[in-house]
């Protein structure tokens, strides 16, 4: 079927004739059949995730390739007559490019819902920082840089789950995925012309990782930054933070509903053996001192203290490590800088803090020093920290010198 006529039946089928919005699956089966003819679609989503674990997916915009509104859909997830798997299957069509701008988020909903990715995929976010646009550039910039249109956000933080949608909601909506369209083609051009395809390749596939995307309650503690190496603190903020993560999945409740990581902390600490106890916190919801949450928190304390001394967590990096290599850490920053500058690269798409100060600590395999980052920057940054080249000034530019 060709876009064209697939269109005109989509547009015959639609309820909502002026926004084209799908109601049901055969709406959708019959867009995603044309659109299965196109060398790509733009994809956006509108969630809710304030009040639940997962995201809550309220609704889905897709737009062909075009210059106008002609193309674009809203797909109306909470009509109660639609089924996603036609658009499943045209995730799984590898003749068709599925674009998303800033994807982590829509592609977890979707591995959620369906466990499908889209492939092959294209994140403008990813593309604009190989680009040089800046750290983690928002939609609304790259539009108005690239498209030089202007973007309505007033319909940004609405509640996307009431019924009916507002015009003005649909129209921003709509916009999320037809601007997006000038945004690929300049973009993905850029890409060809640097000869960078195989850098942005490396960073999607990370975002197509089902790992990326499971959170293990036994690993959540890894997630919850603390300023101890003791074993023993660890063992019990492993144990608070497992009951957490298993409660708010299991109950689909946000983790911050159970206790925040700060509460967590001060738990840690205190080690709570009664409810009583759990009265004294200055940081634990009022919910989380009764019933079910506060026996899981006196059970998680219990258990990290008892836990076996030859089966403790391994702490992070010793601190004392990374002190004393501050000053390394710093010229990393500064060769990081440079080389980013040089490479016409985000910065923080190269290596992050936490990454510099670990290669200054003596990390040898972190993330900065693989694949395209390591010709980039890893390679040079390895070397700063051997002594065997050195940095100095050039004009206004930063340098390496052979020692």
């Amino acid at each position: 079927m060709v876009a064209g006529i697939g269109w005109t039946i989509v547009t015959l089928l639609c309820k909502d004739r002026l926004m084209k919005t799908l109601t049901t699956t055969n709406e959708l089966a019959t867009y995603c059949q044309a659109a299965a003819d196109c060398p790509y679609v733009t994809i956006d989503t509108e969630f809710l995730r304030e009040r639940t674990y997962y995201s809550k997916l309220c609704l889905i915009q897709i737009a062909m390739p075009g210059t106008d509104d002609s193309g674009a859909v809203l797909v109306d997830v909470l009509s109660g007559k639609m089924d996603l798997a036609p658009l499943y299957d045209l995730f799984r069509n590898e003749r068709v490019i599925k674009v998303f701008h800033a994807a982590r988020q829509d592609l977890e909903i979707f591995f959620v819902e369906g466990n499908v990715f889209p492939k092959p995929f294209f994140d403008t976010q990813v593309a604009a920082m190989v680009c040089g646009f800046g750290e983690q550039v928002g939609y609304e910039t790259l539009v108005r840089k690239i498209a030089r249109k202007p973007v309505d956000k007033s319909s940004r933080f609405t509640d996307w789950s009431r019924r009916p949608l507002t015009e003005k909601q649909q129209a921003y909506a709509l916009a999320d995925v037809t601007h997006l369209r000038e945004v690929y083609e300049f973009l993905a051009e850029r890409i060809r012309q640097t000869k960078r395809v195989k850098w942005v390749e490396e960073e999607l596939e990370m975002l197509t990782d089902p790992a990326t995307y499971t959170i293990l309650p036994q690993d959540a503690w890894k997630r919850v930054k603390t300023r101890t190496s003791s074993a023993r603190f660890l063992a019990v903020v492993r144990e608070l933070a497992r009951f957490r993560e298993n409660f708010a999945q299991t109950r689909n409740v946000p983790r911050s509903r159970v206790y925040k990581d700060d509460a967590m902390l001060e738990l840690a600490s205190t080690k709570p053996a009664t409810v009583s106890d759990l009265g004294k916190s200055r940081l634990l919801l009022r919910e989380a001192r009764r019933g079910e949450i506060a026996d899981g928190i006196l059970a998680a304390v219990k258990d990290g203290i008892n836990w076996p001394q030859d089966d403790l967590p391994n702490p992070p990096p010793q601190r004392e490590k990374l002190a004393g290599s501050e000053g390394l850490a710093d010229l990393l920053r500064v060769l990081l800088k440079a080389k980013a500058e040089e490479a016409g690269v985000a910065q923080k798409l190269i290596a992050t803090v936490s990454d510099l100060d670990a290669i200054a600590a003596g990390e040898t395999d972190g993330p900065a020093l693989r694949g395209w980052r390591r010709d980039v920057f890893g390679e040079d940054a390895l070397r700063l920290c051997d002594g065997k080249v050195a940095l100095s000034a050039n004009g206004r530019s930063v340098v390496l010198v052979e020692v």
